[in-house]
């Protein structure tokens, strides 16, 4: 398949499905049933912390902990019903999260950025790209990134049979592991479109399912402008951000991740991955 066409074949199934992604699932995390921890509340509309000299940072390389289940034995993961949406955390802890790469002309320029900063995002990879750039993925392993699984073909999984649905995740926890050393422990379903197959085979080979609250829309290419503009409007404790680095003409998003990094981490906020922490 030709990788410059999957925008335009994934326009048409977007339009229809994207609600099903994160306003259609709960706005927190749920480490265990009926037990959800109310997110911190969002600055003021507007509200700025003052400008300070930006600094190296442990914290920001520092991933967040505290996931899965308070009664889940160790090395079994969860059935959902649900993705989650948010990470915990005490401060402005925020979640940068790049689909469908990598793409050589678009990843290795947000990895500069990110490396320019020292913060560390996480990449949910589609197999039939990752199979071509394992050498990006073993530079997104090697720099403390977080490698999630996008399936192989990015297909609308709700159309799909249960074993379709498991060759695509499985495959590409194949490359995956090959290229990183070990497999994937987050995925995202494509387009946000969830089913009761998609949780329980992602929980049998060991991954939790993550959407996003912030959608930068940077797959319809609405401007750098804009998508820096989405990414400060939504910015809040706890937030995940999505964005792409393949799929299309991801220059955008390159250009918009170089404007508001800078500013989130001026502002206070730490960038920063979550870590699967089993008790």
């Amino acid at each position: 398949m030709q990788k410059d066409q999957l925008l335009t074949r994934r326009g048409a199934l977007l339009a229809g499905v994207v609600s099903l992604g994160a306003a259609g699932v709960a706005a927190a995390f749920a480490p265990g049933a009926g037990n959800r921890a109310a997110p911190a509340p969002p600055p003021a509309a507007g509200a700025r912390a003052a400008r300070r000299p930006l600094r190296p940072s442990e914290y920001r390389l520092r991933p967040l902990t505290g996931y899965g289940s308070a009664h889940t034995p160790p090395g079994r993961t969860p059935v959902r019903h649900e993705p989650l949406l948010r990470v915990p955390g005490h401060d402005r802890t925020m979640v940068l999260s790049f689909d469908d790469g990598p793409d050589p002309r678009y990843t290795p320029h947000i990895l500069d950025t990110l490396a320019r900063y020292e913060v560390r995002a996480m990449f949910f990879v589609c197999g039939e790209m990752a199979a071509d750039n394992r050498d990006l993925l073993a530079r997104m392993a090697d720099e403390g990134h977080v490698v999630g699984n996008h399936t192989w073909t990015h297909p609308l999984l709700t159309r799909l049979r249960r074993a379709r649905i498991r060759s695509e995740m499985e495959r590409t926890s194949d490359v995956v592991e090959q290229a990183c050393g070990e497999r994937p422990e987050w995925f995202r379903a494509p387009y946000g479109a969830w089913n009761r197959a998609a949780f329980q085979l992602g929980a049998e080979l060991g991954m939790e399912p993550l959407a996003w609250t912030v959608d930068t829309l940077d797959w319809t290419t609405p401007g750098t402008r804009a998508i820096v503009g989405r990414v400060e409007d939504g910015a809040a404790p706890g937030v995940v951000v999505l964005s792409h680095d393949a799929g299309g003409d991801r220059s955008q998003s390159v250009r918009a991740l170089r404007a508001y990094l800078p500013g989130l981490l001026d502002s206070g906020y730490h960038v920063t991955v979550p870590r699967r922490q089993y008790v």
